[in-house]
């Protein structure tokens, strides 16, 4: 063998051998962890019952915080008012984390909103997904870090985090002086200005005050840790929180690496508890087939279940045409589902019997279950309840019901569309 063929073999295969390595680590990057919880969960406690809380809090492994109140926002045109208000008015600490960020108004008024707040001595910890902010442009960070903003990009492209890329913080937070928590559906950016009326996103947004603001704060703690080896721990970001309202909150954190998958088991253990109605609003419907069954058997227990999904407007039409081919089933068995019509439907929200609140930046589908850093709060009272219900019937008015002749009529195209999609359902 000559020494130009060794050199070329030797060429050949390093080249195959780092292929190789990087085939194997995308696929672990592209493969959610197993589920935690394999089968199903049938239990006689109801929702209102002291049984289901005790279970809910072993397994959720988080008490219910008494002592608070929760102000809902409507849309963009009420939400990013009420946050920018909450930065503006910061005094030592703000804390933010978001998925999707961009857009030259809206991304550009909380950089500057966020970089004010610097300049002045507050001190300022961003976390923004690397994906879900690509589109924001570089002068914003810019801006931002020039003033002394903290920023981080979460799992921005490197080599010894390629496993974990796939891993994405879904979470929406914003916590100013450790007293005042934002959560809910709405990114940062153009798509969410206005409303429904001027082609904004329909969504939710929760102020929440009271001592659960730690707890939101703790949410963003585990990532901002996880970044940057650092922990946020004074009073400044962890001060005495004295019961302002009359509200019980359980906040809800789940990640890719943690064991149970808790917001996955928080769904499963409220479906398992109904007795009386399910209601799920969420425009990215793609669950496992356990969860499929769990309100399959809500409603073979006579549970009357209403899903509320994104339409045509729906930004991933890919993902919408995977579900719709799941929706068989459900339809025969008599769920109800409906597609919201005047914009993109972004919010999430997950009420059981009228009583079971969940709210947050959850979808139902894998990826929110098993891949994102998700966080979502639990409320658990009448009152409460009914601000919600009747939210949720408003929006069914501008939604349009879809039956079982629609589904079976539906065009070969899409099926065909739905089915090449569903190939990759497990990162839905």
């Amino acid at each position: 063998m000559t020494r130009k063929t060794i050199i070329l073999t030797t060429i050949v295969a390093v080249l195959a051998a780092t292929a190789t390595l990087v085939l194997v680590v995308l696929a672990i990057n592209a493969s959610p962890k197993p589920m935690r919880i394999a089968e199903p969960i049938d239990f006689s406690h109801t929702i209102d019952s002291d049984a289901f809380r005790q279970v809910q809090r072993v397994v959720l492994g988080s008490h219910a915080i008494p002592g608070n109140r929760i102000e809902l926002f409507e849309n963009g045109e009420e939400i990013y008012p009420a946050m920018l208000a909450a930065i503006e008015a910061a005094e030592k600490t703000v804390t933010f984390e978001t998925y999707e960020y961009w857009g030259e108004e809206v991304g550009g008024d909380f950089a500057e909103a966020l970089a004010a707040a610097a300049e002045r001595g507050v001190r300022v910890h961003a976390i923004f997904d690397f994906i879900g902010s690509t589109q924001a442009g570089r002068e914003k960070f810019e801006r931002m870090e020039e003033a002394g903003v903290e920023v981080i990009r979460w799992r921005e492209p490197s080599w010894y985090q390629m496993a974990r890329f796939n891993h994405r913080t879904h979470r929406k937070l914003l916590i100013v002086d450790g007293n005042v928590g934002f959560t809910g559906g709405a990114n940062i950016a153009d798509a969410w200005k206005g409303s429904p009326e001027t082609g904004g996103y329909r969504d939710n947004h929760y102020r929440i005050d009271g001592p659960a603001v730690a707890h939101l704060q703790g949410s963003f703690l585990e990532n901002w840790l996880n970044a940057t080896s650092r922990l946020l721990y004074t009073e400044d970001y962890f001060p005495e929180l004295a019961p302002v309202g009359d509200l019980e909150i359980k906040v809800v954190n789940s990640s890719p690496r943690e064991g149970t998958h808790r917001i996955r088991a928080m769904m499963l253990l409220a479906f398992a508890a109904a007795g009386d109605h399910i209601r799920i609003a969420t425009p990215y419907f793609y669950p496992d087939n356990m969860v499929l069954d769990a309100l399959l058997d809500a409603r073979e227990r006579g549970v009357e279940v209403t899903l509320m999904l994104a339409g045509e407007e729906l930004d991933k039409g890919w993902v919408h045409q995977a579900s719709m081919n799941r929706w068989g089933k459900l339809l025969e068995a008599g769920v109800k589902i409906h597609e919201y019509e005047p914009s993109m439907y972004h919010a999430k929200l997950y009420i059981v019997d009228d009583l079971w609140v969940s709210v947050g930046s959850a979808n139902l589908d894998n990826r929110s279950f098993r891949i994102n850093d998700e966080t979502n709060i639990v409320v658990m009272d009448r009152d409460f309840a009914t601000m919600m219900v009747d939210q949720f019937e408003r929006d069914l008015e501008d939604s349009v019901a879809y039956d079982l002749d629609t589904w079976k009529d539906r065009p070969r195209l899409r099926r065909l569309k739905g089915w090449l999609t569903m190939t990759f359902g497990p990162h839905l």
